[in-house]
């Protein structure tokens, strides 16, 4: 084996081998090596916990973007409620992300920081006690077989010297024998020289095969001590190596949803909700809140007459059931009676009373008589019916709410009533979830938040407004004030 010298020892090294000496510094470089690949998967785990963190934040601020557009939207029914469920997957969904990202942090990557501190001992010097251990037995280990090292390069160093040297001398005394210009003096002394280069020769010969005797009688204790030191870096080694591979499937377990019962079950809900949309349904529900299915009172013949000289509010009319109670009607003429201050009339005498409010009119001229509306009927009427004009196709900026406050043609809804003054409006909450059952009653979810304009009247309704802008009726127990 052939070889130079180490700083340390004398020594070069002319191959790669691992008995080469000093070569064993590989091994106990992969030791430093292993506490930088602990340091490297903490970083790595560290930016997949960051990326789980975003993607749940992002997810979560999708669908609560997404849930106020489709609730503000004019989506309705049961496909509505599918195009919910996206968003509430989304939420589960982030929730899960978020779980991830806590036990990548707090049991994967401090896992791997605990461990790195037990396993690895840093010096005051620097470095570590483990490479320095490492090291220094194979140092141990290599130093008498170095020495013969050593020694074997010296005595072939000498022998190849005396080869040379005996050649040289063998070669002079020849050529003197062919020189006539030499005295026997000078051919005798190149003759001695040539029999004592030999006997170098020899001497150094027996001596470079000597030491590398000595140096193969060695050669197996070095190598079994070489192998134990490198079988004690190979175990501490083993360590790491299991112990990356048992962190890396837990880390496996924390990101595999597919195993997680809760996220299975995410899609199959999120399946049923939008199996569950039903067209049928949406578009029957349609109709009956806002189509032909709606209720209508047609305008019917009516006598004119000068006694009714006040007008019926829209609740007073809202409370009719069975019949009315008129309130201070004054009749002239003989028929005059002082004391039908109340008179009670049955439902077609309400429907003929109700039929003459022009619902086109705003709420604002309650100041006028019902005489005087009955002159107007005819006129603003068909007024109005001349001016309506029904939308061909749905817009995406068009509101869901068909009977909002203000329409195309600026004309005020006949469903909302008097403006109230600003200084009564009163943010609210809903408590509980309400479907309006007269088209100039608002329908509204629990959680959501509305306006309301006008205190409760003794039947225990409240005028609101809507985030939408819709104006209507709502009961007053099913809302709270907002703090």
């Amino acid at each position: 084996m052939s070889g130079t010298y180490d700083d340390s020892l004398g020594l070069e090294v002319s191959s790669d081998s691992f008995w080469e000496v000093g070569n064993y510094k590989r091994t106990v470089k992969r030791i430093e090596d292993g506490h930088r690949l602990c340091s490297d998967l903490m970083n790595c785990i560290h930016e997949r916990a960051r990326i789980e963190k975003v993607y749940a934040q992002q997810l979560t601020e999708w669908a609560k973007r997404w849930k106020q557009l489709v609730e503000k939207g004019p989506q309705y029914g049961t496909v509505e409620k599918a195009w919910h469920a996206f968003m509430l997957e989304a939420e589960k969904v982030s929730e899960l992300h978020l779980d991830i990202k806590s036990a990548l942090m707090n049991e994967d990557f401090e896992k791997i920081k605990n461990w790195q501190k037990e396993a690895f001992h840093k010096q005051m010097i620097g470095g570590f006690k483990e490479m320095k251990e490492a090291e220094d037995g194979f140092r141990k280990a290599q130093k008498p077989w170095a020495k013969k090292l050593k020694e074997v390069e010296a005595s072939k160093k000498a022998y190849h010297a005396a080869c040379k040297e005996e050649k040289l001398a063998v070669s002079r005394e020849a050529n003197s024998k062919a020189d006539p210009t030499l005295n026997p003096e000078q051919l005798k002394k190149l003759q001695d020289k040539m029999d004592k280069s030999k006997q170098d020769l020899l001497k150094t010969k027996e001596k470079y095969e000597k030491s590398l005797k000595e140096l193969d009688n060695a050669t197996p204790q070095y190598m079994e001590n070489m192998e134990q030191v490198f079988e004690q870096c190979q175990q501490f080694e083993e360590k790491r190596l299991r112990f990356f591979r048992e962190v890396l499937l837990e880390v496996q377990k924390h990101l595999d949803l597919s195993t997680t019962g809760s996220y299975e079950n995410i899609y199959c809900e999120l399946e049923q909700n939008i199996k569950g949309a039903d067209a049928v349904e949406d578009l029957r529900w349609f109709r009956a809140n806002h189509g032909p299915g709606m209720s209508m009172n047609w305008p019917q013949f009516e006598e004119w007459s000068a006694d009714l000289n006040r007008t019926l509010s829209r609740r007073e009319k809202k409370k009719a059931a069975d019949g009315v109670t008129l309130t201070g009607i004054n009749q002239t003429g003989d028929q005059h009676n002082k004391n039908s201050s109340n008179l009670s009339v049955p439902n077609n005498t309400v429907q003929s009373v109700q039929s003459s409010y022009n619902p086109f009119e705003d709420e604002e001229d309650t100041g006028s008589t019902v005489s005087e509306k009955e002159d107007n009927k005819i006129k603003n009427v068909s007024s109005s019916e001349r001016n309506q004009s029904y939308p061909t196709e749905w817009s995406d900026e068009e509101t869901s709410n068909p009977f909002s406050s203000t329409d195309a043609q600026g004309e005020t809804n006949p469903f909302d009533e008097e403006e109230a003054s600003p200084a009564m409006e009163v943010r609210v909450r809903a408590l509980y979830d309400y479907e309006g059952q007269e088209h100039d009653e608002l329908s509204f979810k629990i959680g959501e938040e509305l306006t309301k304009i006008e205190d409760e009247d003794e039947q225990g309704w409240c005028k609101g407004r809507l985030d939408s802008g819709r104006v209507g009726l709502y009961p007053a127990n099913y809302v709270e004030p907002i703090q």
